[in-house]
């Protein structure tokens, strides 16, 4: 049965931005339903930090997933800094599932991404120039997520098309409750 998914763009991003765009079309075409909230004003908070206010990300995204999840199954999705908050909503509201493009699984040392135990795709780029791929590779071993790691920098320009399948992937294996995700 499809859900809603909540698609987070990256830091200095949007909603619009090619890669959760190409998420949403994906959504629409299997039948779930989609949201791509806005962030652009809190990144743009650099006296909170370089990242911008990423409380306040974490925040909208929380009352955004309570009342979706309150309306179904929830995926959540995100790109860099939004994987990074979807990874922490997925523990505070039930989730179906997590997609994390180019997951900052270290964001800092003291704040490491932490996400709930539910069937998680991940997609990260060999050569990501801002996130360690043996770091991505040691987090979604952990949590035997499925990974397909690319040749691609951080920004996974060239696999925007590799991401939505992957993700379309990931809804197919949820509205079908089979295969390895749904085992869990």
């Amino acid at each position: 049965m499809p859900g809603h998914c909540i698609l987070s763009h990256g830091f200095e991003s949007g909603p619009d931005a090619t890669k959760v765009t190409a998420l949403a079309e994906t959504a629409e075409r299997m039948g779930w339903t989609h949201e791509r909230p806005d962030y652009t004003d809190l990144d743009a908070r650099r006296e909170a930090s370089e990242l911008g206010d990423v409380p306040a990300r974490l925040q909208r995204l929380h009352g955004l997933a309570k009342a979706a999840a309150s309306r179904g199954p929830l995926v959540l999705a995100g790109s860099s800094l939004g994987a990074y908050i979807s990874g922490h909503v997925s523990r505070l509201v039930p989730v179906a599932g997590l997609f994390l493009m180019a997951p900052p699984v270290r964001l800092e040392e003291a704040h490491p991404i932490d996400a709930d135990v539910v069937p998680t795709s991940i997609i990260h780029g060999w050569d990501d120039e801002l996130i360690p791929a043996a770091d991505v590779v040691a987090w979604a071993h952990a949590r035997r997520a499925t990974l397909l790691m690319v040749d691609d920098r951080h920004r996974l320009s060239g696999h925007v098309e590799a991401s939505a399948l992957a993700f379309g992937e990931l809804l197919r294996r949820l509205d079908s409750g089979t295969g390895p995700a749904a085992a869990r």
